[in-house]
């Protein structure tokens, strides 16, 4: 098919793909990736409830972020869906009347899974640096890894690789200890 006969997705190619996918929109193509698998899931939410408490709530830390559970992420013409996204309450004091997000959040974190790990890697770090994501960690439940990126001018550069039963401290998150044992667990 030439370039020209090519369809490009829209939004309501997201908004119509099956409810058991995670859709997302990049340079007009629609990806589609399944539901978390167990691990994957253990890993993000408990991950999520860590930073979601102490951070967003402030209960054992020292609050002003608003942490997210997959938001939806509107980043120029890519719909993007991170698996923790999170920003600084002062650049949003407020929840948009949106059911997505313009304004590119301050964190994310992608739960790295076989069939998502290059996509993760390769495709949405690089956007997520283009609108200025100050960091982004990365989840690998399988071999039990945290990787801590933080941008540098318009790349990311590795901060640390933490992995296993580690007690963490990490940009932007590195006010009180982390710790991975948890996410692990079967």
């Amino acid at each position: 098919m030439s370039a020209a006969a090519e369809k490009f997705a829209s939004y309501d190619d997201v908004l119509a793909a099956p409810r058991h996918r995670v859709a997302e929109l990049v340079r007009g193509q629609l990806i589609t990736s399944p539901r978390p698998a167990p691990r994957h899931a253990q890993a993000g939410s408990g991950l999520g409830a860590k930073l979601f408490t102490r951070f967003d709530e402030g209960d054992g830390g020292p609050g002003g972020w608003r942490i997210l559970f997959e938001p939806e992420l509107h980043l120029g013409s890519n719909v993007l869906v991170p698996d923790i996204g999170g920003w600084r309450e002062e650049r949003m004091p407020r929840l948009p009347s949106t059911p997505y997000f313009e304004l590119a959040p301050d964190f994310c974190c992608e739960v790295l899974s076989p069939s998502t790990a290059n996509f993760d890697r390769v495709t949405k770090m690089p956007l997520y640096a283009a609108h200025g994501v100050a960091h982004v960690w990365l989840v690998d439940p399988l071999v039990k890894t945290l990787e801590v990126y933080a941008l540098k001018g318009e790349a990311y550069l590795l901060h640390a690789t933490y992995g296993n039963d580690a007690s963490i401290h990490a940009p932007p998150f590195d006010a009180v200890p982390i710790e991975l044992a948890r996410l692990w667990r079967d």
